[in-house]
């Protein structure tokens, strides 16, 4: 390697001892947290616009922003990998947070629906390509065999974010209006920046494979060969599980306490199953890393997949025991969200660094197609007056195919000569 790409160069002046320092995982881990404030926010708006008129919003027209929001999200997460792959993971972070609050910021001043769904789209697009650059560095980042709880730490950061912009949702929205949520959405993201800049070393493993570049060594791989070749059928699998993964999260989180309230559970205790359910993702995330790094990936994502399966098919049936409930609800959020993310330890673990960004962002980006398409399923089947118990089934189905997508998934893949 050259001697010129073993540091981040002058705007960090960090060497390979300060890359194993904390602010990476903590700087990453606020990224992730911008992802839960997106996952909130729009929700927390949408019926003070309806209620007020604000911008002219209809049911129509919020459920049209609440969806190209997302598929901004989805386009900014595949566009990135080839990005991150070949600028780095520290730009591209940097120039992602950027994007996604700049436009954050700029959504109060919108005047019409069609102005706030334009800056969603364009915020969601930095947001997308947050959370795979993120995930490649850390992935990069942790000790040899810890990449799996390094990822699962991090993506806790997504859960806490959602909670607290919720608890901001409560004290902000009602004295200042429905503005300030972007407001501090959009600053608390710029106030990140510097800090990335200043704080955030290149990965060693993308240096390294920079170095092999500049000494003239043959590319092994092309961000292209995630779709050809032996990788062919390993991205299929990994897509559909991600696919699966993020119908169930987007799904539950969006239809939980509706369908138990088809159940003959009150609104309140249906809101609360949702906080249960939120709760169990954090356990689920501290505890399915450390067993992936032990177990290894694909057994532990199989057997996490197939625990959500068997726990979403339980809720199906009704408990007269409140405790019961909220023990199967929380044992569904620990299996359902941690199995997600290691979806993403996997896609990690499988390819080289020269693509891994791209594998990345394509498996996230696909995965976004499904937190769409889960909450229109719970919508349908509402719409059917089916949504209990048959919700249930349908998302434990969805596991299951995760499932069988990933049995066809090799464990590990031989580096190519």
């Amino acid at each position: 390697m050259s001697p010129s790409l073993r540091t981040t160069g002058p705007a960090t002046g960090t060497t390979t001892r300060a890359a194993a320092g904390l602010w990476p995982v903590l700087l990453c881990w606020v990224a992730v947290a911008l992802d839960g404030f997106d996952l909130v926010v729009i929700g927390a708006v949408i019926p003070v616009l309806l209620e007020s008129g604000d911008l002219g919003f209809t049911p129509a027209a919020a459920t049209t922003a609440a969806t190209i929001g997302l598929v901004g999200v989805g386009i900014g997460a595949v566009a990135i990998g080839p990005l991150t792959d070949r600028f780095g993971r520290r730009l591209s972070l940097i120039s992602c947070v950027t994007l996604f609050s700049a436009f954050t910021l700029a959504i109060p001043l919108a005047q019409s629906v069609t102005q706030f769904t334009t800056l969603r789209f364009l915020a969601g697009l930095g947001l997308g390509a947050c959370l795979p650059t993120a995930l490649a560095y850390m992935t990069e980042h942790a000790a040899t065999g810890r990449g799996g709880s390094a990822v699962t730490r991090m993506m806790t950061g997504y859960h806490v974010g959602a909670v607290l912009t919720a608890l901001l949702a409560l004290v902000l929205i009602e004295p200042l209006g429905w503005q300030s949520m972007f407001v501090v959405g959009g600053l608390a993201g710029l106030a990140t920046v510097p800090l990335l800049w200043a704080k955030l070393p290149e990965s060693e493993a993308y240096l390294t494979a920079v170095g092999r570049r500049a000494d003239g060594a043959p590319a092994k791989v092309r961000s292209t060969d995630v779709v050809k070749g032996r990788y062919l059928a390993v991205s299929i699998g990994l897509c559909v599980a991600s696919f699966m993964g993020l119908l169930l999260v987007y799904g539950l989180n969006t239809w939980l306490p509706t369908i138990m309230g088809e159940a003959g559970y009150s609104i309140k205790a249906g809101t609360g199953l949702l906080l249960v359910l939120n709760l169990g993702a954090v356990i689920g995330l501290l505890v399915a890393g450390n067993i992936s790094d032990a177990r290894g990936n694909k057994p532990t994502v199989l057997l996490w997949f197939g625990l959500a399966a068997l726990f979403l098919a339980l809720l199906s049936i009704k408990m007269d025991s409140s405790l019961l409930v909220y023990a199967a609800v929380m044992l569904a959020g620990i299996f359902v969200f941690s199995a997600q993310v290691l979806v993403y330890a996997f896609v990690g673990h499988l390819y080289p660094p020269e693509i891994r960004g791209t594998a990345l962002g394509m498996a996230a980006g696909v995965g976004r197609v499904g937190a769409i398409v889960g909450p229109a399923i719970g919508g349908a089947l509402l719409t059917a007056g089916i949504a209990y118990p048959w919700g249930f089934y349908a998302f434990a189905v969805a596991a299951l195919l995760a499932v069988l997508a990933l049995s066809t998934v090799p464990a590990h893949l031989q580096p190519e000569d």
